[in-house]
C-alpha cells in the first residue's frame, strides 16, 4: 500500500485541460519530486491534492482510503505564492498560524522560538512582516507549515527566492523531516536539488505524466550504453582504432595529466572490451558507465513529447 495515490486525475479550466488522466503513487517516507516545465500541470495537481480545487474525474487516496477533508490536518502545504499579513508582527502571526493548526499558545511560542533560533531569525520576532525580505518571509512560512508535524508535507517550489546557503539549510531540514518519517512532495525546476534529495519523481508535461518511479531506476533506464574512460594522455594513441566498430567516440578531451574519452557501444560486445584494448597501451585511471543526470532526462523527454 502506498502512502498517497492519485488515480486517473483529469482537470479542465475553460478551454484548457490542465491534467489528463494523471496517476501517481507516493510510497511512505518518500521525498517525491513533482517535475515539469511551467504550465505542465504540477500546481494544478497539488491544488487538487490539498483540496483547494477538485478534479473533474479521478480519485485521491490517503493511506489506502479515499482522501477526506478531515485528513487535511495531517497534511502541511507551502504554496509557491506565499502570503503573510504585512502589518502583523512576525512572532504574533506565527503563533496565530500555529494555533489555527491546534497547537496551544504556550507550546506554539516555545516551538517557534526554537525554530526561529535554528533559522537565525530570532531578531525578527517583534518586527512587522512588511520589514522581512522575501527569503526571511519564506523561512517563517516554512516553519509554520511544518510546526504541527504533519504526516505529509507538500512544497510548491520551496527553493524559490533563497540564496544558496539557505537552499542548503532547507534541504537539510527536508532530509531531517524525512528521517523522522514524514512523506514529502515538492515541485521544483531545480534538477540538482532533485538528484540530491529525491527518492522518487514524476515528470508531467503538457498535462500528461511522462515517467514516474525511483530516481535511480529512472536514471539507469535512460542510460544509453555510454562509458567514460580516463587514461594517462598519450598523443600517439589512435583512439578511433582502439574503439573499433564496436564503439563510437563521442568526445575526447585532455586536461593536464588525464585524458577523458566518452564512447557509446554500437554492438552487444562486453563493456570491458575497451579495457582490454587500452590497457596494453596506457594507464587506465577510471572506467565508468555514464548515467544521465535528471536534467538531461528532463530535457530529453520534454523535447520528445
Amino acid at each position: 500500500m502506498n502512502f498517497f495515490d492519485a488515480h486517473h486525475i483529469t482537470k479542465n479550466y475553460a478551454n484548457h485541460r490542465a491534467l489528463d488522466d494523471v496517476s501517481i503513487e507516493i510510497p511512505e517516507g518518500a521525498i517525491y519530486g513533482l517535475l515539469g516545465p511551467n504550465g505542465a500541470g504540477k500546481t494544478s495537481l497539488i491544488r487538487i491534492i490539498t483540496q483547494i480545487t477538485g478534479p473533474d474525474s479521478g480519485q485521491l487516496f490517503f493511506k489506502g482510503k479515499p482522501l477526506e477533508t478531515s485528513d487535511m490536518s495531517r497534511i502541511g502545504y507551502l504554496p509557491e505564492e506565499r502570503g503573510l499579513y504585512k502589518k502583523m508582527k512576525v512572532g504574533e502571526q506565527a503563533v496565530y498560524l500555529a494555533r489555527l493548526k491546534g497547537i496551544s499558545k504556550n507550546d506554539a511560542v516555545r516551538q517557534l522560538k526554537a525554530w526561529f533560533e535554528k533559522f537565525e531569525i530570532s531578531a525578527w520576532w517583534d518586527k512587522k512582516v512588511e520589514e522581512l525580505s522575501k527569503g526571511m518571509a519564506q523561512k517563517v512560512q516554512f516553519i509554520t507549515t511544518v510546526l504541527h508535524q504533519p504526516e505529509m508535507l507538500i512544497f510548491d517550489e520551496p527553493f524559490s527566492g533563497f540564496d544558496p546557503i539557505n537552499v542548503e539549510l532547507l534541504k537539510k531540514e527536508i532530509l531531517e523531516l524525512r528521517s523522522k518519517g514524514t512523506t514529502i512532495i515538492f515541485s521544483t525546476h531545480n534538477m540538482s536539488s532533485v538528484e540530491e534529495i529525491c527518492s522518487h519523481i514524476a515528470l508531467i508535461n503538457k498535462s500528461h505524466k511522462i515517467v514516474e518511479g525511483p530516481i535511480n531506476e529512472i536514471r539507469e533506464k535512460y542510460a544509453n550504453n555510454s562509458y567514460q574512460l580516463s587514461i594517462r594522455p598519450n598523443p600517439d594513441l589512435d583512439i578511433e582504432a582502439l574503439a573499433g566498430q564496436e564503439f563510437e567516440v563521442l568526445s575526447n578531451r585532455t586536461e593536464g595529466i588525464r585524458q577523458d574519452i566518452v564512447l557509446q557501444k554500437r554492438t552487444d560486445c562486453p563493456a570491458n572490451t575497451l579495457l582490454s584494448r587500452f590497457i596494453e597501451h596506457t594507464d587506465i585511471l577510471s572506467y565508468d558507465k555514464v548515467i544521465p543526470s535528471m536534467h538531461d532526462i528532463f530535457i530529453k523527454l520534454v523535447k520528445e513529447q
